[in-house]
């Protein structure tokens, strides 16, 4: 199965809420587009553009419309070679997916030539070393675990030490889920990235907040509240597959323009894909008629 399939398979629950929806009638296509998740004023925005265009191809000129206002935040993950090591902090709330995509982006790079070290510096669930250092297994990738408890950003500091000793291409660090309201855990993630900026003055190249499709509209106080504490450079959206409210992607872009790097559609190797806004709208409309 090529990725657009898979993507479609994946956004069978989201499209599902446009199944039917006849783009003669706008009000109806503005309702099925809340139930999307698509966001009740990005919904509104999108039908009031389609009724000044006047065209009687509303479905094709909403495509157009979703993709003119995807495109810009569809971008690769690129690692940047002036920036050895390449250090990419993982965040994001509990569940969201960070362990298992740090795994699926480490397999992506070692299959492109790049070497690969993981930092597992969510210390305070035993479950979360244990996931990383299997993905770290199956990629040949060095890990560095702490003890129980241990202080994250303590870790992390002793982890680059040894790094600086025995290069690497890509460093991942993968940190403790945290609710966006729970202050103390901002702070400890302010704090990882000044330890890590003691290091590389430059790093992390790469902040990345990790979203759960299946949340929905929540998604936007996560990010606006991550992006407060924390400078985020992009988001990789997850678990779309087991999602019916995948269109908040287009609200996140609406919202605050950060690119979005990748989408995950299932829990195979090969399920995480880059982001690219044709396939997306494809999917999203694929049962309007």
């Amino acid at each position: 199965m090529g990725w657009l399939d898979k993507l479609k398979q994946g956004m069978k629950k989201t499209a599902a809420k446009l199944s039917g929806v006849s783009t003669t009638d706008l009000e109806s296509l503005e309702e099925a587009l809340i139930l999307a998740d698509i966001g009740v004023q990005t919904a509104h925005d999108l039908t009031e553009a389609i009724k000044k265009e006047k065209s009687e191809k509303v479905k094709e000129k909403l495509f157009e419309i979703l993709v003119q206002k995807l495109t810009p935040i569809a971008k690769p993950l690129e690692v940047r070679k002036s920036d050895i090591p390449f250090i990419i902090l993982m965040t994001g709330v509990n569940g969201a997916g960070k362990t298992t995509t740090i795994g699926k982006l480490a397999h992506q790079y070692k299959s492109q030539g790049y070497s690969v070290a993981m930092i597992a510096a969510d210390t305070f669930r035993a479950g979360a070393s244990e996931q990383l250092q299997r993905w770290a297994e199956r990629t040949q990738s060095p890990i560095f675990v702490g003890a129980e408890n241990e202080d994250p950003a303590a870790l992390v500091y002793k982890s680059l030490e040894t790094i600086r000793k025995n290069p690497v291409d890509i460093v991942f660090i993968d940190t403790a889920g945290r609710l966006q309201n729970k202050t103390g855990l901002m702070q400890e993630l302010a704090k990882i990235r000044r330890i890590i900026q003691k290091h590389y003055e430059n790093a992390p190249q790469e902040t990345i907040l990790v979203l759960d499709g299946t949340s929905g509209q929540n998604i936007l106080s996560q990010v606006k509240l991550f992006k407060e504490a924390c400078p985020l450079t992009g988001l990789i959206m997850t678990k779309l597959d087991g999602s019916a409210k995948g269109g908040v992607l287009v609200a996140l872009a609406d919202t605050f323009k950060l690119p979005v790097y990748a989408l995950g559609v299932g829990e195979g190797i090969e399920d995480l894909n880059a982001f690219t806004a044709n396939d997306y709208v494809q999917a999203l409309l694929e049962n309007v008629k």
